[in-house]
């Protein structure tokens, strides 16, 4: 029977740890850290060629429990994450020259953002290890998905932000319970956590190694479960999906679950994964033939939260073993544009940086990595009301206006052109 054989494996030199490796969770693996090429370490499990191991009596994603890194006795932390809708869009698929697209549109978890899944199991994890305060380096999605199942389990967490995130970002993470504070650089973050992991045993839900190697290793595996969704949802597996990458764990997770899959037999192949990055250190390393991602420039960017100068060896990993690609979407305009796009033509509002997957789609088929008989999905990583304020700013005032139907009238003749 297919199960965790409760022991860790890097994804860069395949040194394996015992579980717990609770040292491990943020920093990876010692031996590349020692080498300057941080790496993050993963579960390892048996799989046995079957059906998918399903327990419809536990909640949310812990129905796929079977494959993810947890002790038997352990209570699931829950809030009914997961099970999210696959939605087609035929516009979408139509302006990139691709049979058919759909969007796992992951703004449908509890606190609106795939993130959810990632949480799940790491404050599960935490849970297990007997650990009484959780913290995390975020800039909103994390931060407020680690605080809200933190919150469910009865730990203390605190949240490591940047004094530049979106107002609605803070106010999600505080409402949750978490003690909440700003720095001002990202790295400080980092130096910071390691600290207080080591001075304080608090459990780290995201990575603190400089340069990145990925986030928490457990509840990286949460994500696994979009690729077991994602199969019983589409007639068939699709040929590419197309990721919001950062530092790779969700895009890791995912291509974790495919294999999974292949593995046991339900499925042919790993789809090709394409990463959408904002400002491209995963396809600089892959276009170089290098086995580091970044650093790479940077700016300012409507999708901060995927904004990062590094990749991680976990995505490039990820990429390589399902002869994948990773784009670079830099333009805020466009964007933007997109997001206007498929909230006017589709009903889907999505967060910037989950918008950079359809900008990704878009450029893929003109670079030759998408054919035209392919069926594609993107993943909608999270809901554009985390940041309002960026749309806000692209849009026209909302003009008051006398109730008669000539004050109407004037007035649409008025709006700017779509």
């Amino acid at each position: 029977m297919s199960g965790y054989l409760r022991r860790l494996r890097c994804v860069r030199c395949g040194r394996q740890y015992p579980d717990p490796s609770l040292a491990l969770i943020g920093a990876g693996c010692p031996a590349c850290a020692g080498a300057g090429v941080p790496a993050n370490v993963l579960p390892v499990y048996d799989l046995t060629a079957g059906e998918l191991p399903v327990d419809p009596s536990q909640p949310g994603l812990f129905r796929y429990r079977a494959l993810l890194p947890l002790a038997a006795g352990t209570a699931a932390v829950s809030l009914g994450e997961g099970g999210t809708p696959v939605v087609g869009l035929p516009r979408l698929a139509d302006r990139a020259g691709v049979a058919e697209v759909w969007v796992k549109d992951e703004s449908r978890n509890p606190t609106w953002s795939y993130k959810d899944r990632l949480a799940a199991v790491a404050v599960t994890k935490a849970v297990e290890a007997g650990t009484e305060t959780v913290v995390v380096a975020s800039t909103g999605n994390h931060g407020a998905a680690v605080a809200a199942y933190a919150a469910r389990a009865g730990l203390r967490c605190v949240v490591l932000t940047l004094a530049s995130v979106p107002p609605t970002m803070k106010t999600l993470m505080q409402s949750y319970g978490a003690d909440v504070v700003a720095l001002q650089r990202p790295a400080d973050r980092w130096t910071l956590m390691r600290e207080l992991v080591a001075a304080r045993g608090w459990m780290a839900m995201s990575g603190h190694a400089d340069p990145p190697a990925g986030s928490h290793p457990y509840g990286v595996d949460g994500y696994k479960t979009i690729a077991y969704e994602l199969a019983g949802q589409l007639p068939r597996p699709p040929d590419v999906v197309v990721v919001p990458v950062a530092y790779g764990d969700g895009l890791a997770g995912i291509g974790r679950g495919f294999a999974d899959l292949a593995a046991l037999g339900l499925i042919d192949r790993v789809p090709r994964l394409i990463a959408a990055e904002p400002f491209g250190p995963l396809a600089a390393a892959l276009a170089a033939g290098s086995d580091t991602a970044g650093p790479v420039p940077v700016r300012p960017s409507v999708a901060f939260s995927t904004a990062s100068p590094f990749g991680t060896q976990q995505s490039l990993a990820t990429l390589r073993a399902s002869d994948g690609a990773a784009i670079a979407t830099p333009d805020d305009e466009e964007i933007m544009a997109t997001q206007l796009q498929l909230a006017r033509e589709a009903g889907l509002y999505l967060e910037a940086a989950s918008v950079t997957a359809a900008v990704a789609l878009c450029k893929a088929r003109p670079a030759g990595l998408v054919a035209a008989d392919d069926r594609v999905v993107i993943i909608g990583s999270s809901t554009g009301l985390k940041d309002v304020g960026a749309t806000a700013a692209r849009l026209p005032e909302v003009p008051m206006i006398e109730p008669s139907v000539g004050a109407l009238d004037e007035a649409l003749a008025a709006r700017p052109a779509r």
